[in-house]
């Protein structure tokens, strides 16, 4: 019955993926163009990753609104290898590459069946960040110079950009016409990039940027052609060169040279660059999911290697995922893989019916769209983002983008890596931490009251990221969750964001996630973001900088009219009274949230000591009352309570509330007082609420959910229990 559902959803939604896989071909015929001439391919190669890429995805892919072709974090390392391998024949190096990156699909493929989808998570969010804008550096120095109409530029990435100056001069200077005129529609193209989202206008925006510049370099050669009295100025050399009959012209790959270095360090780089771009834009698409679906990435891994395999056997480019076209298809109501394939097959037919108009594009017009490509990945913008999470990243940023450009794409990464591991050592001055607990399983998961539990140790970091993550993705995303970081030292600037996209999914499926234990925590700055590391005892936080879990209290303190104190360095006196600290040393009170009766608060202390010794944290409830309360302790009947009554510890027995008695174990040493203080109504109130440990002496009473700090909602659920109980005594 589900599927034949599915099946009739499946059909009622062509007409919309059909519009939407039109709107997003619009971009990747000339953005396949565009990309493939970056990387040194002929032109038809990018086109040719787009298509197989739709087919083969549409129909055995794992992701549900991405699209799929040729990428741009690929155009270095496609560029690289055809130089590398072809020793300065082009045409042969582009042999070899595509043996290189039919390799990288089968590994790809292997990679799919033995569940490496996770392989992103290892690699430190400011470390990928610097290698995609050292990516985006390089295709903007080299597609700059193509853009001013000057196709012989050569030379290092610093070269070329300090030669931006000389292209600019020389093209005003020109006296070749081609050159000029080719420039002019270079620039203009670019213009049309940068302005094209501020021009708000629904008609002119149904035809995106890329398009836009496709019809009016094809509409300037055919005014040339028809109207003017002039030839048509841009000369042939500067116009998109295809075959004459695309069909019978695939280039088939050469792997001769297998096992040479520079072939296995292409293999190594295209293959690494192609799953993190993919991993990135999969995570990325599935929070623009309208239908709120996760993807099966390892499937979707799969489907992109064998893409792969047969892009590399036609003659085209690696197949990836591509965020800026799925972000155009969600745009435009794309609710399932049709839209890929859809997308596809629009490519196809551009290509039959107009090879002779693409004849006509100026190649500076395409190189524009690849340099606002370029700028918009490494924006001072997506630097300034980073600042804003900590100095630290920064470091870890920078040195990842020069490296990057200095060296290699691998190099750089490896270095992003190192340097964000000795960045880690240094702040918690403490390598052991990393060293001692790297293997340790350091993540325990389990369901309480019908939510899940997850308590994270030692410290969580990109380093060992996998193991909470694969707990987290146990979780079905519509139920409640709680990570609680109170027993960790350190966690990293990776693992704050994937937090909160896991905020983010659980809140799209109805669910609820929240992260705690990090309100002790010193933190980088205060974006959400930004890594913490938990003080000791003595120190206490910078007055001002909130986790979300702080904000959500006060939140809570101002609904009804407590006072909050998130730092307080209070010693709670009436504390150690009670028989549950008897033996147990308070270390550290926080997050007092308090009224004239009630105080909650999360308390630190230890128990046991030396080796034995253990902290742990927990959110208690002490409740100040005016008139005399017998010393009692009440706690949820179960097997640890009939053991003590076996032992000799008595439970005492409230008459006419049998269901009481059956569900709770009450014991004192003044039985009569108890049983008088125990009063119909406050019996009620006991049966009708949450059970929790409570403890009565002289000082008042304390109440203790479950041993572990509490989340918002069981905060907020702790005062309202409090206040009833307070008004019932």
């Amino acid at each position: 019955m589900e599927k034949k559902k599915a099946f009739k959803t499946f059909l009622s939604d062509i007409p919309q993926n059909l519009f939407s896989g039109f709107v997003v071909s619009l971009i990747a015929l000339p953005l396949g163009l565009g990309l493939a001439l970056a990387s040194g391919a002929p032109p038809i190669s990018g086109v040719i990753a787009a298509i197989v890429g739709g087919t083969v995805v549409s129909l055995i892919g794992g992701a549900n609104v991405t699209i799929t072709g040729p990428g741009n974090g690929l155009v270095v390392v496609i560029l690289a290898s055809i130089t590398t391998l072809g020793e300065g024949n082009m045409q042969q190096g582009f042999l070899y590459t595509l043996a290189a990156i039919v390799i990288s699909g089968v590994i790809m493929i292997i990679l799919g069946f033995i569940r490496m989808g996770s392989l992103g998570d290892f690699f430190p969010g400011s470390a990928i960040q610097g290698m995609l804008a050292a990516i985006g550096i390089g295709i903007f120095a080299k597609q700059i110079h193509v853009m001013f109409g000057n196709l012989e530029a050569k030379g290092s990435i610093i070269e070329l950009l300090l030669h931006i100056p000389e292209g600019i001069l020389n093209l005003i200077k020109t006296t070749d016409s081609s050159m000029f005129y080719a420039g002019l529609v270079g620039i203009g193209s670019f213009l049309i990039m940068v302005f094209y989202s501020k021009i708000r206008n629904r008609y002119f925006q149904l035809i995106p940027a890329p398009m836009w510049i496709v019809v009016l370099s094809v509409g300037m050669y055919y005014y040339f052609e028809l109207v003017a009295t002039s030839a048509y100025p841009i000369d042939k050399r500067l116009l998109i060169s295809l075959p004459d009959d695309i069909l019978s012209n695939f280039a088939f790959p050469d792997f001769s040279k297998i096992y040479h270095a520079n072939f296995i360090n292409a293999v190594i780089a295209i293959t690494l660059i192609a799953s993190i771009e993919s991993l990135l834009s999969i995570k990325a698409v599935d929070k623009l999911d309208p239908l709120k679906r996760r993807s099966n990435v390892n499937k979707d891994i799969r489907a992109l290697g064998i893409a792969t395999v047969i892009s590399g056997f036609l003659g085209g480019l690696n197949v990836v995922t591509v965020i800026a076209r799925s972000s155009v298809n969600v745009n435009n109501k794309g609710t399932n893989r049709s839209a890929n394939f859809f997308h596809a097959a629009f490519l196809v037919a551009f290509i039959l019916l107009f090879a002779t108009e693409l004849r006509k594009i100026p190649l500076p017009a395409l190189a524009a769209i690849l340099v606002f490509t370029g700028y918009k990945l490494a924006s001072p913008n997506n630097i300034k983002k980073i600042f804003s999470i900590g100095s630290e990243q920064l470091i870890i940023f920078l040195i990842t983008l020069f490296t990057t450009i200095l060296t290699s794409l691998i190099t750089g990464i490896i270095v992003g890596i190192l340097i964000t591991f000795i960045i880690h050592v240094i702040i918690n001055k403490n390598i052991l931490l990393f060293i001692k607990n790297i293997l340790k399983p350091n993540v325990l998961m389990f369901k309480e009251e019908g939510k899940y539990y997850v308590s994270v140790k030692n410290f969580s970091s990109f380093l060992n990221y996998t193991k909470l993550k694969t707990k987290l993705d146990q979780i079905p995303e519509s139920e409640e969750a709680i990570i609680d970081f109170s027993l960790c030292d350190f966690v990293d600037h990776s693992v704050m964001e994937n937090m909160n996209n896991y905020t983010e999914s659980f809140t799209r499926k109805g669910g609820h996630f929240e992260v705690i234990g990090l309100d002790d925590s010193k933190s980088g700055s205060e974006h959400p973001f930004a890594l913490r590391k938990i003080l000791p005892k003595q120190i206490i936080p910078k007055e001002g900088v909130l986790t979300k879990r702080q904000k959500s209290i006060q939140k809570i303190s101002e609904e009804m009219h407590w006072k909050y104190y998130a730092f307080s360095a209070q010693e709670t006196e009436e504390l150690p009274t009670f028989g549950y600290f008897k033996t147990r040393k308070i270390d550290k009170v926080s997050n007092v949230l308090s009224n004239e009766d009630c105080t909650i608060m999360d308390v630190q202390f230890s128990e046991g000591e030396m080796i034995a010794k253990q902290v742990i944290k927990a959110t208690i409830l002490h409740i100040h009352t005016t008139k005399p309360v017998p010393s009692f302790t009440l706690d949820r009947e179960g097997i640890f309570e009939y053991l003590l009554d076996f032992a000799g510890y008595k439970d005492i027995h409230i008459e006419g509330h049998s269901d009481f008695t059956r569900r709770f174990y009450l014991s004192g040493k003044n039985q009569e007082k108890i049983r008088a203080f125990f009063s119909d109504e406050l019996v009620l109130f006991f049966e009708s609420n949450k059970q929790y440990h409570i403890e009565a002496t002289i000082n008042g009473l304390l109440v203790i959910g479950n041993e572990r700090l509490s989340s918002v909602k069981e905060i907020k659920a702790l005062a309202y229990f409090g206040m009833g109980l307070q008004k019932t005594i």
